[in-house]
């Protein structure tokens, strides 16, 4: 098969299923938020969610990449396997004991002393997700895309069916005194744990993924090659390194949004921050399907001659998509404004600004596969330690004189920087011909026509909406038309 075609069908077969579930659990925003109408509450979630992501990185350190490298190179993959899987599972065997042991401690340092439950709730969704990366991972190893999506799309389906189950119908029948045959749920309901549901839903969620992933457990042998895992180590520390600073480049502003506000409306801008960046999802979902598809297509293509050239190839169309996102969003951010409360809108202006920032953050990982190709991935700590240098010290300087508009400045100019860093280096380690204009042109040529939208004069809903669209298919019939050319890809490759 053509190698663009088959990434593009891996990435449709993981985007589908991210997507699917990604916008049933996007649907869930509107639940949180006019449900919980003070954003201050869900400013809880957003930053427990967020701790979550520097622990997620730090208890698989770095050892899916390390999966992908060595098991490419490795006659005996089972050992790599259970090398990397008993690893994980000794390191988040011991996160575990410790962060149960201690969860009233990290309740009070949090400044939430009465939500220890909170705590251990999180604690065991992180060891769960922890404990199901590499089976994961090694689905993507063996490229069983089907298995994987199906896997996924069933942790987020269970995970809206709780919710739904417990803040739709439970929380509302006890809102609202239901009684006869939906007493039951308003008794199921408890007040005193609020939004913490979103937690114990995400908990049954990850609970359930992980017995379903008992096959790619069994699989793994009771063999531990010491000299393997060493070397595994030194390959995957640099990223665990590299993914703690990148987390900082993700997350650290909704950390410090709490930390450097003033507390009467830290956690008030917190939850409007964290709800408006619920909208810029579905350039998140397309970057995430595609870094599924991608990281092992990369490595199974890259001692080909012609490899250098497909993975220009790659990141011009990759470029176009997102630039079509991003053009989506805005033009219909009209009405999709509404999938927040109204007390969460007065943070809109924030979602331009993360879509770009996130549409380079993938042009980022497309340069940057040239550390991990060469095996050079202190590269890749250094990139990401200069990201959240500046995420840092922007957040740092913008949030007490912007707020939540900091946050999402700083995000953007992090990711610029570090996908411009990365290109640079690439050139003289691993280079490869980007076509420039174009990883530059489209985004640019998107912002361009959504500006020029914003100044038209009004027009009814309806009217507005059919014009917005249907200029966004006329652009996008021009794309197809003006790089029909590079349609078909390369001669096919064989991977190695």
């Amino acid at each position: 098969m053509n190698p663009l075609r088959k990434l593009a069908g891996q990435t449709a077969i993981y985007g589908l299923s991210t997507i699917i579930g990604r916008l049933l659990n996007y649907f869930l925003v509107p639940l949180y938020t006019y449900q919980f109408a003070e954003p201050g509450e869900f400013g809880v979630v957003t930053e427990l969610y967020a701790y979550t992501s520097f622990l997620n990185v730090i208890l698989t350190y770095g050892m899916e990449t390390a999966l992908f490298n060595f098991s490419a190179k490795a006659d005996d993959k089972a050992t790599v396997y259970s090398t990397a899987l008993l690893s994980v599972l000794l390191s988040t065997t011991l996160y575990l004991a410790l962060a149960l042991g201690q969860a009233d401690t990290l309740a009070g340092l949090l400044r939430h002393p009465d939500r220890a439950d909170y705590v251990r709730w999180v604690a065991w969704i992180i060891a769960l997700d922890a404990l199901a990366a590499l089976p994961f991972a090694k689905l993507r190893e063996q490229q069983k895309a089907k298995r994987f999506a199906l896997l996924k799309t069933t942790n987020i389906l269970v995970t809206v069916a709780a919710n739904v189950f417990f803040i739709g119908l439970c929380k509302w029948a006890y809102d609202s005194g239901a009684a006869g045959w939906l007493a039951w749920a308003a008794e199921l309901y408890d007040p005193a744990v609020g939004i913490g549901y979103v937690f114990i839903a995400n908990l049954i969620a990850s609970g359930l993924t992980l017995l379903l992933l008992t096959p790619e457990l069994a699989a793994a042998k009771p063999r531990f090659d010491v000299a393997l895992w060493r070397r595994m180590l030194a390959y995957a520390l640099p990223l665990l390194v590299a993914g703690l600073a990148g987390m900082v480049n993700e997350t650290m502003d909704r950390v410090l949004l709490k930390y450097l506000l003033p507390p009467d409306i830290a956690m008030e801008q917190l939850g409007i921050y964290g709800a408006c960046y619920k909208l810029a999802v579905l350039m998140n979902l397309f970057i995430q399907a595609f870094r599924y598809a991608a990281e092992p297509f990369f490595f199974s293509y890259y001692r080909q001659r012609e490899a250098r050239e497909l993975y220009a190839l790659v990141m011009n169309w990759f470029v176009i998509a997102c630039s079509f996102i991003f053009l989506g969003v805005m033009l219909n951010l009209d009405w999709i404004q509404y999938f927040v409360g109204a007390k969460y809108r007065a943070g809109l202006g924030v979602v331009p600004i993360l879509l770009m920032a996130n549409l380079w953050l993938g042009v980022f990982f497309n340069f940057s596969i040239w550390y991990k190709l060469t095996e050079q991935t202190r590269f890749g700590t250094y990139l990401t330690v200069w990201g959240a240098v500046v995420t840092l010290a922007l957040n740092i300087h913008w949030i007490p004189r912007l707020g939540y508009m900091g946050a999402a400045w700083a995000t953007l100019a992090c990711y610029g920087s570090m996908a411009l860093l990365s290109y640079v280096l690439g050139r003289r380690f691993y280079p490869v011909r980007y076509d420039l204009k174009r990883i530059v042109g489209y985004p640019l040529l998107a912002v361009g026509i959504w500006q020029l939208t914003e100044r038209m004069p009004a027009l009814p809903f309806w009217a507005e909406f059919s014009f917005d669209n249907a200029l966004l298919l006329v652009i996008f019939a021009l794309v197809v038309v003006l790089e029909r050319h590079r349609l078909p890809g390369p001669p096919p490759l064989r991977p190695s």
